[in-house]
Order: structure tokens, then sequence, then C-alpha cells
């Protein structure tokens, strides 16, 4: 052990490395869904018409999300946040967020173009790459302190845009309409993703929401269309869903003042950010 590391006192070195076990808990499922998707990817056959294989890597997707959606949440419920957990939670979204959908979507589509396809796969994994890094650095400067908002579109969201508009469209194609050339869509909605995550636009983080205060009776009654909607016709609600937070915080600075704080609101205290 060298002089150096020797000559920290034993709180702080332990302060450094410290592990909270249940939010990193659910960022190792966040990883684990990730790696398990690109392994059905793999399996993936493009000659045949079996999309078994696309459909699980697109649940597994999804799934990551939902762990990634809930770590930080229990690391700001429980107060165990930590530089550790920060930094485990970027290394899994950079696999289930970034490398997981820009596979699936090069398999499915850009494989067939053989110059141009593993570029565009390759521009949405490094935009969100540095997504992250950047991330990662505002949260250093900021230290304890939170935005509730993100600067540039989260690779999270990204990912679950990039995989609910597949899952729309594989659905279509099993129910016997051509894609034709609407299968473009996917690798211009990547190239366009990659833009935003890399972009200034800001976005709320929606991390602190108080389920609990009051709303107003159209809120209550856009939750209530929202998850019938959802019941109805999953790969429809849950594209439109994504599209409508990439375009809100596109007008988002257009908005009055009264309607984003009924669609914002938020407790009024600190908390972790996500990416």
């Amino acid at each position: 052990m060298s002089p150096e590391r020797n000559n920290i006192p034993p709180s702080q070195d332990d302060e450094r490395v410290k592990i909270y076990l249940l939010p990193n808990l659910f960022t190792a499922g966040n990883l684990a869904c990730g790696f398990f998707a690109l392994t059905w990817i793999f399996k993936y056959d493009v000659k045949s018409l079996d999309f078994e294989p696309v459909h699980k890597a697109i649940w597994l997707i999804l799934a990551a999300f939902a762990f990634d959606f809930f770590d930080g949440r229990v690391a700001r419920i429980t107060k165990k946040e930590s530089p550790f957990g920060r930094e485990f939670d970027s290394l899994a979204d950079i696999v289930s967020f970034g490398v997981a959908p820009a596979f699936l979507v090069y398999r499915i589509v850009l494989e067939e173009f053989v110059k141009t396809g593993w570029m565009v796969a390759a521009i949405y994994l490094v935009c969100g790459g540095i997504r992250l890094a950047r991330f990662n650095l505002l949260s250093q400067i900021g230290g304890k302190k939170s935005s509730n908002e993100f600067v540039g579109f989260p690779i999270p969201s990204a990912a679950g845009m990039v995989v609910s508009v597949t899952m729309l469209m594989m659905s279509l194609r099993e129910h016997d309409h051509p894609l034709g050339n609407w299968r473009f869509v996917l690798p211009a909605l990547m190239l366009m993703l990659s833009w935003m995550m890399v972009s200034n636009v800001r976005y709320p983080t929606f991390k602190t929401v108080e389920w609990t205060l009051q709303k107003s009776v159209a809120a209550f009654a856009a939750v209530v269309v929202v998850a019938m909607l959802l019941v109805a016709n999953f790969e429809v609600a849950l594209a439109f869903l994504f599209v409508a937070y990439l375009l809100y915080g596109l007008v988002r600075p257009w908005v009055s003042k009264r309607w984003r704080r009924e669609i914002e609101e938020e407790e009024q205290e600190d908390g972790g950010a996500e990416n």
C-alpha cells in the first residue's frame, strides 16, 4: 500500500468506496437486463420471420429502463446516494441504453446498408457516451445540489423511444402490414436522438414528483387516459409517451409558467439526478 494511501484518514477512505446495497442492486439489474438483451439480439435471424428474439430483447431493455427509473429514487428515499452509485449507473446505462438499442436497430434494419449502417449505430452509441460523461461531470460540479432539469435528452428515454418504435413496427409487420420505406424511420430516429442527447435542450427530470399533491381535474383525467391507452394498445401508447416527452423539451421554453407548474410540479427539495 502506497504512503499516500496510508495518509488518508480512514473515514475519508471509507467514504470514497462506500457501496450501498439496495440502490446498486437495482443498477445491477439494469446492467444484467442490458446484457441479456444483447444475447437475444445475437439469436435473431434476419432471414427468418421469427421476431421472438427481438421482442424478448425489447422487453429486457424496457425492464432495464424500469430498474434505472427506480434505482435513483430508492437512493434518494433511503438517502444512500454515493459517487460509486453514480458511476455504476452510467456504466450500466451505456450497455442497456447505448449498446443494446444500437445493436438492435443495426441487426433488424441497418445491417443491409453495408457502408453506412454501422456508422448510424456507432454515432448513436458515441453520442450516448458523451451524454453520460457530461452528466457525470455536471453532477460533480454541482456537488450535492441537484437540478430538476436534464441538459440534453436522457439516454434511457432515447433507448425507450427506439425500442418502443421498433416494437410498434414489429407489431405492424406481424399483422401483415408491409413496412416498405417506413423501416427507414429507425435510422433517422437514431440520428435525431443522437443530436438531442448532446444538445442543450433542457428536460424536466420529474424525479421528485409528489403524487399526493393536489392536481387539477384535467391533470387527473390525462393520467387516467394514458393508463387506459397503455392497457388497450401498449405499443402505440408507449411510443406516444416517449415522443411526447421529446417534443415537450423542444416546446417547453414557450409553455406558460402556470402550465409548466401543473405538468412539472415537484417537491421543493434537493435530490439526486438520473442520466
